[in-house]
């Protein structure tokens, strides 16, 4: 077995496939609400299009990393699933499958899990796929390999109760050093490996975002030891499944909390939970990394620059390379994907890499090898990137739902130039290219000029996602798409004749200010009447350009039942508590145990028409005042009244018992309790749990509360201080 393919650790779960394609049937066989199983499609990965009854799937790939099998099955599914035969490499290093019918997405899912292949939490209000530099492992100015602390994050992290109901999505990065090829400046969590006093660890970054009101992330913590990384993790991801809004998910990321709260008002928080976090994952291993001293100074034959390196380069194990390949746009066919795992199996090279600029990276060719490789690449269609085709494009309107523009045929006009300026296109102002962080970046709108709309491109310029020295970029003119191409071209000539030698695109631009920008596309932003007709279309269409509108995006959308969230909180609180347990701090257990009660009890009280509860006293006060009428305001129609009986003796009987477990941990905190007996009580909690769970589903079936409960001993436990449980109602 390779060394890469014991480590890429199987991801995926049969029994969560099988949940899927059960969940899946009924939907099709009517029998599941759109909207439940939107949920569920989205927690596995399954994204809905423009165009009805297809689907794109995402696979899940942390830090981009591949080896020949992975790409042999993923090539396997595109051939069989996919009718255009192709698919698409984002920036997050995700390969997505587009135009999949919704019928064959768990054929999909299933055979990709075979080989250890996951798509869970790709897509969703969940931790999407976290991101690497290209060349974490094998680069000469790296600190650590930080594919050994992410996978350590991927396997915490995955399918963790914490982040399955969060408001919104959370993007990750993890670079190797103060370079930052991962671009933390840009996501919501960013951890940099760093050195500090002779000591190693990681500086962590939050708040990063590109899309609705761009966003630096700030620094949160200057350096945290390499024990301390997850604590660091879910001090920030807590923050943001406890305070960000949840009914306006436009403002539902990290970089809106920076703003709200301030920087030091953030800061203060991130600290304050980051105790609590140290403290309850003080018992768990902690990812850990070889650390070496870095090459230091610019970038040379010997030390790569920022970012997916565009010609070979030689790694730290002397005699190996990294070859990277160009995906224009993205794009593989199904015949490249299977044509280059049999050619890495042929070679004997285990570990090829999607990067952020949507390319691939083959790693460890022996130095011998390398023109016989790129030969034999260049069968298959594939070479290394060229001057001026660093042009990075989302899917855009051809198959997403907030696709404005047709960013797929507008970017195979555009071009870096000579100076392989980075180049970033996409769709709609959310960003999927990253636009902002390119040195020319361009997203997709329509405007309206004498009452005739408009395909325009907003332009960015001089935009750099890397935190040691980037910047998001300055926003210039709004173009209309016809001119897009003209206006690149103008704005890389007057680069191309100002700069100082040696001048990044980026230290130019930023130097110009945006105002020049302004006035150097003027004209081009100009539009008279008599010109409406050649601008109306946009790139590749037939007919005048319009905005569908098809009710936004699905993962800002997706239902958040508030009483299903809270049993996910109520387990993540579970996981503290055990974890105190284990450190013989049963103060701190107990507190969780009140918590994990207090998240159920309040939103099952609101559930059952309670009322707004904000105690354990006054939630059982509400549970054992319940009347059939207020029981049966959710939804009566669906239940007869030996139903109505049943199930309002069943939350009168989880009122009385939640009054004896507030009233037992209460007796816990006033006075020493011996752990064993502690354990009794917690036990009583989960089966408390565990039953109104059922409850819940008995009021809501299509309540899906997999992964949230806690599991029960085998045996009934001992009655302790509080009544024996009674069985729930089914």
């Amino acid at each position: 077995m390779s060394q890469l393919k014991s480590r890429l650790k199987s991801l995926a779960d049969a029994d969560e496939v099988t949940h899927y394609e059960e969940a899946l049937a009924r939907y099709l066989d009517l029998e599941l609400d759109a909207e439940r199983f939107t949920a569920l499609r989205l927690q596995q990965g399954v994204y809905g299009q423009r165009q009805e009854g297809v689907n794109m799937v995402r696979v899940k790939l942390p830090g981009g990393r591949l080896d020949p099998a992975r790409l042999a099955v993923i090539a396997e599914v595109v051939e069989k699933h996919v009718p255009q035969q192709v698919a698409h490499i984002t920036t997050r290093q995700d390969i997505q499958l587009h135009h999949v019918p919704l019928a064959e997405t768990g054929a999909v899912l299933r055979r990709l899990a075979e080989d250890g292949v996951t798509t869970r939490e790709a897509c969703g209000n969940t931790l999407r796929n976290m991101t690497a530099c290209p060349l974490a492992g094998v680069c000469p100015r790296e600190h650590t390999d930080v594919t050994r602390h992410l996978d350590g994050a991927v396997v915490h992290f995955l399918r963790n109760p914490l982040n399955q109901q969060m408001p919104r999505k959370l993007k990750v990065s993890f670079s190797g050093c103060e370079a930052d090829c991962a671009q933390g400046l840009i996501h919501d969590l960013g951890l940099v490996a760093t050195r500090r006093g002779g000591k190693t660890g990681f500086t962590v970054l939050a708040g990063g975002g590109l899309g609705h009101k761009p966003h630096e992330a700030i620094t949160v913590a200057e350096f945290i030891e390499e024990a301390d990384l997850l604590p660091a993790m879910e001090a920030v991801i807590t923050l943001h499944n406890k305070y960000s809004d949840r009914t306006k998910r436009a403002k539902s990321r990290v970089k809106f909390l920076v703003d709200r709260f301030g920087e030091e008002g953030f800061v203060a928080r991130f600290e304050e939970e980051l105790a609590r976090t140290r403290a309850a994952l003080a018992g768990k291993p902690a990812p850990r990394g070889e650390w070496q001293a870095g090459r230091t100074g610019p970038a040379s034959g010997s030390i790569p620059g920022t970012g997916a390196p565009r010609l070979f380069f030689a790694q730290r194990q002397p005699g190996l390379h990294a070859v990277p390949v160009a995906a224009p746009l993205g794009q593989l066919t199904a015949d490249q994907l299977a044509g280059l795992a049999a050619l890495l199996g042929e070679f004997g090279l285990d570990e090829v890499r999607t990067t952020q600029d949507q390319n691939l990276i083959v790693l460890h060719v022996p130095t011998a090898r390398l023109s016989a490789l790129v030969e034999r690449l260049a069968r298959l269609g594939l070479k290394t990137p060229q001057a001026g085709d660093n042009v990075v494009a989302c899917p855009g309107a051809s198959t997403c739902r907030l696709g404005i523009t047709t960013s797929m045929h507008a970017a195979p006009k555009l071009s870096g130039g000579r100076h392989d300026l980075r180049i970033r296109v996409s769709g709609c102002h959310n960003g999927c290219a990253q636009p902002e962080s390119g040195d020319i970046g361009i997203y997709g709108e329509g405007k309206r000029l004498h009452g005739k709309l408009i395909p325009h491109y907003q332009m960015y310029f001089g935009g750099d996602g890397t935190s040691a020295c980037g910047a998001i970029a300055l926003k210039g003119p709004s173009i209309p798409s016809a001119r897009i191409a003209q206006a690149i071209e103008r704005v890389q000539k007057t680069y191309d004749a100002e700069r100082v030698e040696g001048e990044r695109f980026f230290g130019w631009a930023q130097r110009q200010g945006a105002g020049r920008f302004q006035s150097l596309l003027a004209d081009l932003t100009q539009v008279s009447r008599f010109e409406l007709a050649k601008l109306a279309r946009d790139h590749g269409e037939a007919a005048d350009f319009r905005v569908v509108p098809l009710g936004g995006g699905e993962c800002a959308s997706a239902t958040d039942v508030a009483v299903g969230r809270a049993f996910f909180d109520a387990a993540h609180e579970r996981g503290y508590r055990e974890a105190f347990v284990f450190q013989r701090k049963l103060e701190d257990a107990t507190a969780c145990a009140e918590a994990q009660l207090k998240l159920v009890a309040e939103e099952l009280a609101n559930f059952l028409g309670g009322g707004k509860i904000r105690t354990l006293t006054d939630a059982a006060t509400a549970l054992r005042g319940l009347t059939a009428a207020s029981f049966c305001e959710y939804q009566p129609a669906l239940y007869d009244t030996a139903a109505v009986v049943k199930g309002l003796t069943t939350a009168v009987s989880l009122g009385e018992r939640l009054a004896a477990l507030d009233e037992t941990l209460a007796a816990i905190n006033a006075e020493g309790t011996e752990e064993a007996e502690a354990k009794q009580v917690f036990a009583h909690i989960d089966r408390w749990i565990v039953d109104a769970a059922a409850l819940c589903q008995s009021r809501d079936p299509q309540l899906d509360l997999r992964g949230a409960l806690p599991p029960l001993p085998a045996a009934p436990v001992s009655a302790g201080r509080v009544a024996q449980p009674t069985p729930a109602a089914a």
